[in-house]
C-alpha cells in the first residue's frame, strides 16, 4: 500500500522530532541543528526519493530551538547560494525566536559583491532568528461567524497600534493579541457595527536589509520570516504567541466578529541578492525565488525579491500556510498583499487563471473563507483592479480615487455614479458587488483626519528624505496645511470626513474602515508609517469624534437591504417589466433624471434614489455653496425623513419631521445627506 508522505517541517512525536525539508538539487548534505544552552547538536538528514531531506532526532522537547544547515556548491550566477555557515529557518516552522543582529554576518557572501567567488565563513547562528519546536495542536473548535459577504463590514487594524494607547486595556496587554481580545476593544468593535477585523501581518517577520542597514525596524510586518508562525512580539507572555492568538480569535468569534489576516506571499524578508540567508535563499534560491538568467532576483514587489508562484515549493507552502491558519488557528479569511504577483509565474505576464490563484480558490479547506486580493504590485503590468476571477474580492483602488476626487471637486459624474452603485464596470457579470472592497483610507496612505488636513505628504520622520510614500493623495487641506485653530476650517474638515464616510459606508460593495479613523487619529501628514512604532501609528482614544457617526451610518446600512444587494442595480424594478419604479435612479438637483451625456460631465451634485420597502435618498453635494434639491415625487413617494446628516457630529438630523415630496430642500455646501421615504399610503 502507498504510504502517506511526511508533513513538511519539523513535528514532535513523543520526544522524537521528525523533520522533512526541501533543499536545492545541488545540495550535498543537510543537517538539523538543535540549539540548547549554548551548544549545537547536529543530526544529518538523508535525501529521499522525492529530493527532500528527512531525518529524526530523539530526546527533543517542546520549545527546543532548531535550524538547518545546507552543504553544497557556491555558484551565485546560477542562483546557487549554499553556505553551511549560515543557520536557516525551517520554512514550515510554527514558532520562531530571535532577530538579525548582524546583517554583515547573516549575508552568505564575502566582501561587498553578492556574486563574488567566495562565501562568508562566519557562523551566523548567534545573530539570526531560529525556529522553535512547537507543541502539537488540535484544530480550532470554536465555530466561525460565517458573515455573508453582502453583510460584511471590514475594520482594518494593526495589532499593536489598536491598543497601545487604549486607557482601559491593562498596560501589560497593550500591543498584544490579548489586548485585541480585551472586552473594552471587543465592545468598541461591536458597537461600531463592523463584522470583520482585518489584521495587518501577524506572521513572524524579520526586518529587511534596507531597514537593518539604517538601524530601523519594519513596524507593519510586510517582511515575512515564517509563514506558519505568529509574530512572537505580539504575545503578552513570551513564548505563548500561538495560544494567545488562538484565544484572541475565539474571543472575537464569540462576539460575532470574523478575523481576516493580511498575508504576504509575494516576497520574503531576505531582500535582494545582497541580503542575508535566513531561510529560502540558503535552502534553494532558484527553487523559491523568480531569478533571471544571471541569478539576479526578479523584483516585482519593490522589496528586492519575488517568490515564484510557478514553483511547487512556493505553491505547497502557500497552501499549507493558508490551511493551517484556517483549521488550526481558526481564522476566517485572508487579504493577499500585492496579489498580482501570485498570478505572474516566473515573473511574467499576469494570468487570473494561473496555477497558484486557481489552487487557492479551488482548495476545499479555503472554499468558505474570505479571499481578498490587493490587485496590484510594484509594476504597471501588475495593476489588475477588476482582473481577478470568481471567488476573489478585491481592494478597489478605483473607489478610493473616485470618491476622493468627487469630494474635492474633480472627475465626471460617471465615476462617482459607478462607484456608489458597486463598480459593475469592474465586477459584472462574473462577480457580485461584494467583490468590491470599498475604502477611502487604508494603512498605506493618509488617515481620514489627514486626508482632509494635508495636501502633500510629510514623511520626514521616516528618514528617507521624503522619497517614500505616494504623491498621489487626492487630498485637500481646506485652507491651511496641517493643524489650525480656525473654527471654519475645522468645521469643514469634520463635515468632509463625515461626507467621505457616508459615501463609503452606504455604497454598494463591501466597506472597509481604517481602524482609528473613527477616533480621529492623525499621523501628522505622514502617509507611510511602516517603520514608526510610536504615537504616530498608535491610535489615540482621547477624542473618538466619529464613533457615533460610523455606528449610525452602519445601523442604517444594516436596516436597508437594498444597500446590501447580492446583484448589481439594473436601473429598473426587477419584478416590473415596464420599469415604472427603477431599483436605482440618478437625478439632478432639480429632480430630472440624468441622461447619458450628463454622466460624462463634471457635476458637483448627485441625487440617488435607491428603491426598497422604504426608498432611500442619498444627496451628494460637493459644491462650495448651497443648493436647492427637489425631493423626488415621480416614483410614488409622498414624503422624506432625514436619517443621516453630516452637519452634526453624530449624524443625527436636527429634525426628523417628514418633508413633502416635490418640495425643494436647501442643502448646505459640502454635504452628504440621507433621507428615507415614508411608508406609501
Amino acid at each position: 500500500m502507498p504510504t502517506t508522505a511526511p508533513r513538511p517541517g519539523a513535528h514532535l512525536d513523543g520526544d522524537q522530532l521528525r523533520v522533512h525539508v526541501p533543499a536545492a538539487p545541488t545540495a550535498e548534505a543537510v543537517e538539523l541543528c538543535l540549539l540548547a544552552d549554548g551548544t549545537e547538536r547536529r543530526v544529518e538528514l538523508r535525501r529521499a526519493g522525492d529530493g527532500w531531506w528527512r531525518g529524526e532526532a530523539d530526546g527533543v522537547t517542546i520549545g527546543t530551538p532548531y535550524g538547518l544547515r545546507v552543504h553544497g556548491p557556491w555558484d551565485p550566477a546560477r542562483g546557487v547560494r549554499t553556505n553551511p555557515a549560515k543557520l536557516l529557518v525551517d520554512p514550515w516552522a510554527r514558532r520562531v525566536e530571535g532577530k538579525v543582529t548582524s546583517l554583515e554576518v547573516a549575508r552568505p557572501f564575502a566582501g561587498s559583491d553578492p556574486f563574488g567567488a567566495r562565501r562568508d565563513d562566519r557562523d551566523s547562528a548567534g545573530v539570526v532568528p531560529h525556529a522553535v519546536v512547537a507543541a502539537p495542536l488540535d484544530d480550532a473548535a470554536v465555530p466561525r461567524p460565517r458573515v455573508p459577504w453582502a453583510d460584511t463590514v471590514i475594520y482594518e487594524t494593526h495589532v499593536r497600534d489598536l491598543t497601545m494607547r487604549h486607557p482601559d486595556v491593562p498596560a501589560e496587554l497593550r500591543g498584544t493579541y490579548a489586548g485585541v481580545a480585551h472586552p473594552a476593544v471587543v465592545d468598541h468593535l461591536v458597537a461600531l457595527g463592523v463584522t470583520t477585523v482585518e489584521l495587518l501581518p501577524v506572521f513572524a517577520h524579520a526586518d529587511e536589509p534596507s531597514l537593518l542597514a539604517r538601524g530601523r525596524a519594519n513596524h507593519w510586518g510586510y517582511s515575512t520570516l515564517a509563514y506558519l508562525a505568529p509574530q512572537p512580539r505580539y504575545a503578552a507572555t513570551p513564548g505563548r504567541e500561538v495560544e494567545e492568538f488562538r484565544a484572541m480569535v475565539a474571543t472575537l468569534h464569540a462576539a460575532g466578529l470574523e478575523v481576516v489576516l493580511d498575508v504576504v506571499f509575494n516576497h520574503t524578508c531576505e531582500g535582494g541578492a545582497d541580503g542575508p540567508s535566513l531561510s529560502w535563499r540558503g535552502l534553494d534560491a532558484g527553487g523559491w525565488y523568480a531569478l533571471d538568467a544571471r541569478g539576479h532576483d526578479v523584483d516585482l514587489t519593490g522589496c528586492g525579491n519575488t517568490l515564484d508562484p510557478a514553483s511547487p515549493l512556493v505553491r505547497g507552502l502557500v497552501l499549507d500556510s493558508l490551511r493551517y491558519w484556517v483549521t488550526t488557528m481558526g481564522v476566517d479569511g485572508f487579504r493577499f498583499d500585492l496579489a498580482s504577483t501570485l498570478g505572474r509565474p516566473h515573473g511574467g505576464a499576469f494570468d487570473a487563471a494561473s496555477p497558484l490563484l486557481a489552487e487557492i480558490v479551488g482548495d476545499p479547506v479555503l472554499a468558505d473563507v474570505k479571499l481578498i486580493a490587493e490587485p496590484w504590485d510594484a509594476t504597471g503590468e501588475g495593476y489588475r483592479v477588476g482582473g481577478f476571477g470568481p471567488g476573489w474580492a478585491e481592494w478597489n483602488g478605483r473607489f478610493r480615487d473616485d470618491v476622493r476626487d468627487f469630494w474635492r471637486g474633480h472627475g465626471p459624474l460617471s465615476a462617482i455614479v459607478t462607484r456608489v452603485a458597486g463598480s459593475s464596470d469592474l465586477y459584472w457579470p462574473a462577480r457580485t458587488p461584494a467583490a468590491s472592497v470599498n475604502f477611502v483610507t487604508a494603512h498605506d496612505g493618509f488617515t481620514l483626519a489627514d486626508l482632509v488636513s494635508y495636501e502633500r505628504k510629510h514623511n520626514e520622520a521616516n528618514g528617507e528624505q521624503g522619497r517614500d510614500g505616494t504623491d498621489d493623495n487626492r487630498s485637500a487641506n481646506h485652507g491651511v496645511e496641517g493643524p489650525t485653530a480656525d473654527p471654519a476650517i475645522l468645521g469643514l474638515r469634520a463635515r468632509q470626513s463625515r461626507n467621505l464616510l457616508t459615501t463609503l459606508l452606504l455604497s454598494a460593495g463591501t466597506p472597509m474602515l481604517l481602524g482609528g479613523d473613527e477616533l480621529g487619529h492623525t499621523q501628522h501628514g505622514n502617509n507611510n508609517v511602516y517603520s514608526l512604532d510610536d504615537e504616530t501609528s498608535w491610535r489615540s482614544w482621547d477624542d473618538p469624534v466619529l464613533v457615533d457617526f460610523v455606528a449610525r451610518a452602519l445601523a442604517l446600512r444594516r436596516a436597508t437591504p437594498a444597500l446590501r444587494r447580492t446583484d448589481f442595480f439594473y436601473g429598473r424594478e426587477d419584478t416590473d417589466p415596464d420599469g415604472a419604479v427603477p431599483d436605482i435612479a440618478w437625478l439632478h438637483a432639480d429632480g430630472r433624471e440624468l441622461t447619458e451625456p450628463d454622466f460624462h460631465h463634471h457635476g458637483q451634485t448627485l441625487v440617488v434614489r435607491i428603491d426598497g420597502d422604504r426608498a432611500l435618498l442619498l444627496v451628494l453635494h460637493a459644491g462650495r455653496g448651497p443648493v436647492d434639491v427637489l425631493l423626488p415625487d415621480a416614483f410614488g413617494d409622498t414624503a422624506w425623513v432625514p436619517v443621516l446628516d453630516p452637519g452634526t457630529p453624530g449624524g443625527a438630523p436636527p429634525s426628523s419631521e417628514p418633508l413633502p415630496a416635490g418640495t425643494a430642500l436647501a442643502v448646505p455646501a459640502h454635504t452628504a445627506l440621507v433621507l428615507r421615504a415614508t411608508p406609501r399610503g
